[in-house]
């Protein structure tokens, strides 16, 4: 899936510089822009931007969503208010759900309403699902770069794990079974020992439930192994 962040409007500068970073830290290298009614590139913006000021330099600036979002296979909307649109109210997600929503689709565009009043109601009907984030019902709104954060890890979360494997590191079903047969090796010899099976069984509910990591099943391995 192919994400095209579109920011409506953007007042804040400071706004501009933190969403630069969001955007970065999900490897979209892209800002779009509709009409700012701030400097983008100004001072403040690039401080807080940090490592991610280059995005600042290369904006892309459209006069309406419509241009904005050309060529994209779907068009979703964000809010802090679900209800806001009549026609939204019947396809808004939260972003688990937008992202099977979405899961056929090559390329969407994102749009992030403006830091003070958000998208408008004709905004929203434009779109073609909405994304809601569920938040304290006393205050549901967050900061736009916060709320954008959100919504790209879970849009983009399973493409990002592939750069960090950890499942390596833990055992896999092949390894569980070896220590359950080398515990059991342990213990079926052992006349103090009752109900063999049903502590063989507890050992196994306890292995997977602990899900550990394969220097953790070596040494645990190694005491039975001792004890034995």
């Amino acid at each position: 899936m192919q994400i095209k962040v579109i920011l409506v409007e953007p007042l804040y500068q400071i706004n501009l510089g933190y969403m630069a970073r969001v955007l970065k830290n999900f490897g979209i290298n892209e800002i779009n822009l509709v009409n700012p009614r701030c400097k983008y590139n100004g001072k403040e913006a690039v401080k807080y931007s940090k490592h991610a000021a280059d995005l600042l330099k290369r904006v892309k600036v459209y006069k309406s969503i419509p241009q904005a979002a050309k060529g994209c296979d779907a068009v979703v909307g964000t809010t802090g208010l679900w209800y806001k649109s009549d026609k939204s109210f019947f396809n808004v997600y939260n972003p688990e759900d937008a992202r099977k929503f979405l899961k056929d689709k090559k390329k969407i565009a994102l749009l992030v309403g403006r830091d003070d009043t958000g998208l408008s109601k004709e905004e929203m009907n434009m779109c073609d699902a909405s994304i809601f984030i569920p938040a304290n019902k006393d205050y549901p709104v967050l900061n736009i770069s916060h709320a954008l954060a959100i919504v790209l890890y879970a849009l983009s979360r399973d493409e990002m794990k592939r750069d960090y494997p950890m499942e390596r590191y833990y055992v896999d079903e092949k390894a569980m079974s070896a220590i359950t047969r080398l515990f059991w090796m342990s213990i079926r010899d052992r006349k103090d020992i009752r109900y063999k099976k049903s502590v063989l069984m507890a050992f196994k509910h306890i292995i997977n439930r602990a899900n550990p990591t394969k220097k953790e099943l070596n040494a645990l391995a190694i005491g039975i192994a001792r004890r034995k």
